[in-house]
């Protein structure tokens, strides 16, 4: 049996001896960075990354595949890479890649100095780096087993007390810092339902006993301190399932670099181009596009932007059709990843398909029958034209703002949730520029029957909900996470997240002859919780002026916000409606834009939000011109090259139906209109301003509750709840089956099958039968029994069919 085992060993050796041959080959030289090292202290560490480039000058990771060799014991090097220091003393590393030989000298020096560690600076990355104090272990609201750390860290004066203090310093003995229970516990050695175990021959082990051992010290308000990170490298076009180990460097305040790789936090935002492990080595992987990979230390983040072309070069890219500069920007995305863009759709996949994405409702079959004939060579931009001023647009896009909006019932109460959902309504049968829409919302004042946009603020009664709400919605910045802490992936921090709230503490209401009234009143203070810091109300990325704005604070955040220059507002409202109409945001997800999920295509974004603002930050604009772009009219059926790409617009992706569009769609079809409790007869779900009205369907497909700003609140994945709802609901068969239904007009109406078919298709798909689909309908009503409970059938299977639940 021995044998077999070396056999296979021996082959698996030769195996990786001829792949690191080939890579040789392939190599003309190598680069190591970086070229000398200087290492200070104990267990100082250093990440060299290894470069191959090729005849034509294209690099390549070779970190983990070259030999290592060392030519003094006063350092020791890991086959990733990693050089550490033992000892004082000078050495050469030697990286050897079959004939390619490169030496790196290495110093190294106090070693064996006594160094006082800091909490804050030595400890706390630890702990963070093992994800001890995360939301998922130590780190929740209410600890773990007793034992609670802040956040990330974010009070390291709490997480000392709680280390050190608690339950009469039980978790550290420095008399035996090895019988510490924090050390037992961290190292595996006492049970432990937490994360990896720390070996006790890792450096984090060691720099934890020696802190226990020197009595755990705090250090000193003089220890430097991180003021950046930075990843290297900071861009890389990788081919697919290609490598590539990074380096973390901190930059201290005493001008020092530290190698911070070891400790820092890795994440991918995009795991289909790009898998990150957790000591920073990338793998990418086999869809094309483009993904961030995040660095995160001691509040401080960096980002390598990862592109992934496809794996065969197309060497002469053919000419596409281009309506406006949105197929510019997409075609040269899509000409560096090696993807063909889809053909156009046809008029029927057109059809169907904007209106079901500008009006949530689908084409009446004379609709269909009228477009379909036309030979006018601009009737798609006629359509929009018509679409973009039909009510059921004001009606759908009022539905979608109203989610985001909070329209409450429950919280507001009948009245004033129905004026606040009819002012929305009303902004956009008026077209209403965004910007005064955002402005009208933000500087709300006086009596809610007269000023209803105001009831924004009763719907979400609290300052710090109203910061993060208008941050999510109208920036499409997330910080509700810095009202505790540091954002861990970006910028913001605590004072940033209350400066935002100091613009909502003046707001009151007041029950006047009016009725109730929204006011601002006095120049209440805002406090930071833990410092008791004084903070003044100032906008995201700006500075914080010496005092709070007099008066109406609202007026300059609404000023800021929807000028033409704000760096969030117009990317914002053009992402989201670009995300409506292409199933993907530009950012994805799309109320969280921040430095660590940059966009996919910049130069698309900021152009989208360049047109926005030129044209008067005309929504119907915006609207139209995307729909006229030969991106959006593209097919969604695949071609060779991108059944992959999900992320580059090269195809229109297919989308389900959203819970309200689903159900009009299906009393469309079976000319039965839903009956909905307390709301007048006929109305559609599409009208229903009131989300908490009681719907089975709606609530199986996803409809939101309103309890947050986020879009993750609807759900758009399909389920098997509403496979099997779709396939046995009653309801839907009633309505299939009713006396004054559309299938049983259609029975009367048409009385050769042909016809007959071709109404329901039309109907339901906006498109004629194909012949193989109009035989097999008809050699189906031809066996049936009864012809009425034929039609019926052909439409339940048509109705439960994925072009019928899709968009496409």
């Amino acid at each position: 049996m021995r044998r077999p085992r070396l056999s296979f060993v021996a082959s698996v050796i030769l195996i990786f001896s001829e792949t690191l041959c080939a890579y040789g080959d392939e190599y003309t030289h190598i680069a190591v960075t970086p070229e000398q090292v200087v290492l200070e202290g104990k267990d100082s560490s250093m990440q060299l990354l290894v470069t191959g480039y090729d005849t034509q000058g294209k690099p390549a990771d070779l970190t983990h595949l070259v030999e290592y060799r060392w030519s003094s014991d006063n350092i020791g090097v890991s086959g990733s890479g990693v050089i550490r220091s033992k000892s004082d003393g000078k050495a050469s590393v030697s990286v050897k890649f079959n004939e390619h030989l490169v030496t790196v000298p290495v110093t190294t020096s106090h070693t064996h100095a006594r160094i006082t560690l800091n909490f804050e600076n030595d400890i706390i990355p630890i702990l963070s780096r093992y994800r001890c104090n995360t939301s998922g272990c130590h780190g929740k609201a209410e600890g773990q087993n007793g034992f609670k750390l802040s956040v990330f860290g974010f009070d390291p004066v709490a997480d000392y007390e709680a280390i050190a203090m608690e339950g009469r310093g039980r978790r550290v003995f420095p008399g035996s810092p090895q019988a510490s229970l924090l050390l037992r516990k961290m190292s595996g050695g006492t049970p432990h339902g937490g994360g990896i175990p720390i070996p006790p021959e890792r450096p984090e082990y060691r720099t934890i006993r020696d802190w226990i051992a020197e009595g755990l010290p705090v250090g000193s308000e003089e220890d430097a301190t991180i003021i950046s990170l930075e990843l290297t490298p900071r861009q890389r076009i990788f081919k697919m399932g290609e490598t590539q180990q990074l380096r973390a460097m901190a930059t201290l305040s005493d001008g020092r670099l530290v190698d911070v790789t070891e400790l820092t936090q890795f994440q991918t935002n995009s795991p289909n181009q790009a898998v990150v492990n957790a000591l920073g080595f990338i793998t990418a992987g086999q869809s094309p596009g483009t993904a961030a990979v995040m660095a995160t230390y001691m509040g401080q983040v960096d980002v390598l932007q990862v592109f992934v072309p496809r794996g065969e070069a197309i060497k002469s890219y053919p000419k596409s059709r281009q309506s406006n500069f949105i197929d510019g920007h997409v075609l040269e995305n899509l000409k560096k990843l090696n993807i063909l863009p889809s053909g156009d759709c046809d008029d029927e996949q057109f059809l169907r398909r904007v209106y079901i994405d500008m009006i949530g409702t689908l084409p009446t079959a004379q609709e269909a029958r009228d477009f379909l004939a036309s030979e006018l060579p601009n009737k798609r931009e006629q359509l929009i034209d018509q679409l973009v001023t039909r009510d059921e647009f004001s009606t759908y896009w009022a539905l979608k703002w109203s989610d985001l909006l909070r329209v409450d019932r429950l919280a507001l109460g009948h009245k004033n949730a129905y004026l606040y959902y009819n002012w929305i309504h009303e902004s956009f049968q008026q077209n209403k520029p965004l910007n005064q829409f955002a402005r009208e919302l933000l500087v709300a004042e006086g009596p809610l029957r007269e000023s209803p946009a105001g009831l924004f603020y009763k719907a979400i009664p609290t300052a710090n909900k109203r910061a993060s709400t208008v941050s999510q919605v109208f920036l499409g910045v997330r910080i509700e996470c810095a009202e505790c802490h540091h954002h861990p992936y970006d910028r913001w921090g605590q004072n940033d997240y209350f400066g935002m709230q100091a613009f909502f503490t003046q707001l009151q209401y007041k029950t006047s002859t009016a009725g109730e009234m929204l006011l601002t009143s006095g120049s209440p203070a805002t406090k930071h919780p833990r410092t008791g810091e004084l903070i003044n109300a100032y906008a995201l990325g700006t500075e914080m002026p010496a005092q709070s704005p007099a008066g109406d604070r609202r007026l300059v955040l609404a000023d800021w916000m929807t000028s033409s220059d704000n760096p969030w507002f117009a990317r914002n409202v053009a992402n989201r409606t670009w995300a409506h109409f292409m199933g993907r945001g530009i950012v994805e997800p799309v109320d969280d834009v921040r430095l660590t999920n940059p966009p996919t295509n910049s130069a698309l974004l900021d152009a989208l939000a360049q047109h926005f603002v030129e044209t008067g930050f005309d929504y119907r604009q915006l609207v139209k011109t995307i729909l006229m772009s030969a991106t959006y009219q593209r097919s969604s059926d695949v071609n060779s090259t991108n059944q992959r790409d999900e992320q580059n617009y090269s195809r229109y992706l297919f989308k389900q139906l959203e819970a309200e569009v689903m159900l009009d769609a299906i009393s469309q079809v079976t000319g039965r209109p839903e009956k909905f409790e307390g709301v007048p007869s006929g109305s559609r779900a599409i009208e229903l301003w009131d989300s908490s009205v009681p719907n089975y369907f709606l609530k199986v497909f996803g409809r939101p509750v309103r309890a947050t700003a986020c879009e993750c609140e609807r759900v758009s994945e399909p389920t098997i709840s509403q496979v099997l709802h779709v396939l046995n609901s009653p309801a839907i068969q009633k309505k299939l089956n009713h006396q004054n239904g559309r299938i049983r007009a259609i029975a009367a109406e048409f009385a050769d099958n042909k016809k007959a078919v071709e109404e329901i298709y039309l109907t339901c798909f906006a498109r004629y039968p194909g012949k193989d689909e109009l035989a097999a309908a008809v050699q189906y009503l031809e066996q049936a029994d009864y012809r009425q409970i034929g039609l019926e059938d052909v439409a339940w299977s048509v109705m439960n069919s994925l072009e019928f639940l899709f968009n496409h």
